[in-house]
């Protein structure tokens, strides 16, 4: 976790990916809330794609990715998203957190917060938990 409160920002990408590399991580992932259109649902996982710094990790971001595709569907309600990727995958060349690791990596926008449906699920804890055992059995997957 690079933060320990919602207050405030930072650290900044640069930094988060400076930590993670420098930690020697064998996995990293991005947790976040889409901020999509009121009319989309679901989730999509952002994979990095090659521009430097992170091509040896691009394959391993993929296989990753596909893990946490299937365990979200398999642990989770919350479907793929609508409008956003294909399939629940999209991949981003302008994240400077995918593009600066040199770990596998991927990004997850668990589901849509300007979606009255996937906004609720997100605040309860049972949504919370299944996301995080759904994150867990993915990292073991891959780790594994």
């Amino acid at each position: 976790m690079t933060r320990t409160s919602n207050d405030g920002v930072g650290p900044c990408v640069d930094r988060r990916a400076e930590i993670i590399n420098e930690a020697h991580a064998d996995v990293a992932v991005d947790i976040h809330g889409d901020g999509g259109p009121a009319s989309g649902r679901g989730f999509t996982i952002l994979e990095p794609v090659a521009v430097g710094p992170n091509d040896n990790v691009i394959a391993a971001s993929q296989r990753f990715g596909a893990d946490i595709r299937q365990a979200m569907l398999a642990g989770t309600p919350m479907p793929v998203s609508d409008y956003n990727g294909v399939d629940g995958i999209m991949p981003r060349d302008d994240l400077a957190g995918l593009n600066l690791t040199t770990v596998p990596k991927v990004l997850i926008e668990c589901a849509n917060m300007r979606n009255a449906t996937d906004a609720g699920l997100l605040v309860t804890a049972r949504f919370q938990r299944q996301v995080a055992s759904a994150l867990t059995a993915a990292i073991v997957e891959f780790l594994g």
